[in-house]
């Protein structure tokens, strides 16, 4: 592709991925802040019971994450591209990884909430299985209670009428165990952690390649260029808000609202990259007129003549 098939493609697409970048980091991000509100407790029996009850949340955090991802494919893909074209360097390759990572998240979201909802009814149903025996229960109590005061066991174990805070550490880890094995049982479940797993990975691969030939181009600067790079590691591990923040930087840098303009490289069709700190070092030093030479501020008279040096033993020279 030539220069003007470069720019006329990109400014015809660029305002529509722009929306659907912002558009989908903003759902990405309201269905894990519903998700989050939604799954409280700090015990799997707590969390299904809690999913139990705000079921409808889940399945809207869950539809709000599959959308939000899905429209996030269309700007990876985009900068992959507007990068490519850029330079030869840009393995095509890896265009079906950049792909991959956010359709795979997207499908992940409505399989965990489906999931969690189906150990969640086995659980409250009283269909999950035990494997925990009343004596291992006791045991477990038991070292724990040696392990803390005996405050901190009842603060942990919070006893109900009537019953010692042994009992309740009993019943708790008996309720736990059912309810882990409810979810271990969950298929929906262990397909949607899969996909979500194999999304994670490649999101990972993609925004670190997409990221850092977009800021070799100059397509990004170096600080969002780098941290698109950073993300990825962010989102694998469960700081996926940095990752949907992002994404809604690169939306409004495409539709061209933010207050600096775009990069050089968007508007001249090639790659223009960005100099190192010893190229601006070297800039910063040159003088504005290279033929202009200072020799000094004082001006030099040309009809003057030429003191004469004396010699040592007095004579002129």
């Amino acid at each position: 592709m030539d220069t003007t098939e470069i720019l006329s493609r990109e400014r015809l697409w660029s305002p529509r991925v722009g929306v659907a970048a912002v558009v989908g980091g903003l759902l990405a991000l309201l269905g894990f802040i519903l998700l989050q509100g939604a799954i409280g407790g700090d015990a799997n029996f707590e969390s299904l019971g809690e999913a139990h009850k705000n079921s409808s949340t889940v399945w809207l955090a869950g539809a709000a994450t599959c959308i939000g991802y899905l429209l996030l494919t269309a700007p990876l893909y985009f900068l992959f591209r507007a990068a490519q074209v850029r330079s030869p360097r840009v393995k095509n390759q890896m265009v079906g990884i950049v792909i991959l990572g956010p359709l795979l998240l997207g499908l992940s979201a409505p399989l965990i909430s489906g999931g969690t909802q189906e150990a969640a009814n086995k659980y409250l149903d009283g269909n999950a299985k035990l494997t925990l025996t009343p004596a291992e229960a006791k045991n477990e109590c038991a070292d724990d209670k040696q392990d803390k005061s005996a405050e901190e066991f009842a603060e942990d174990f919070e006893p109900s009428a009537g019953q010692t805070p042994l009992a309740a550490c009993e019943d708790k880890k008996t309720e736990e165990d059912k309810a882990s094995n409810a979810i271990r049982d969950s298929t929906l479940l262990k397909i949607g952690q899969f996909a979500g797993l194999a999304g994670g990975f490649s999101l990972l691969v993609g925004l670190l390649y997409t990221g850092l030939w977009t800021m070799r181009t100059g397509l990004l600067t170096r600080f969002w260029g780098s941290l698109g790079m950073a993300v990825g590691f962010a989102s694998l591990i469960g700081f996926s808000p940095l990752t949907f923040i992002w994404f809604i930087y690169v939306g409004i840098l495409l539709l061209g609202i933010l207050p600096a303009s775009k990069p050089p490289a968007w508007e001249a069709g090639e790659a223009v990259p960005w100099p190192t700190p010893g190229e601006k070092a070297a800039a910063a030093m040159e003088p504005e007129d290279p033929d202009t030479i200072d020799v000094g501020s004082a001006e030099v008279d040309p009809t003057e003549q030429p003191r004469k040096r004396k010699r040592r033993n007095g004579q002129g020279e």
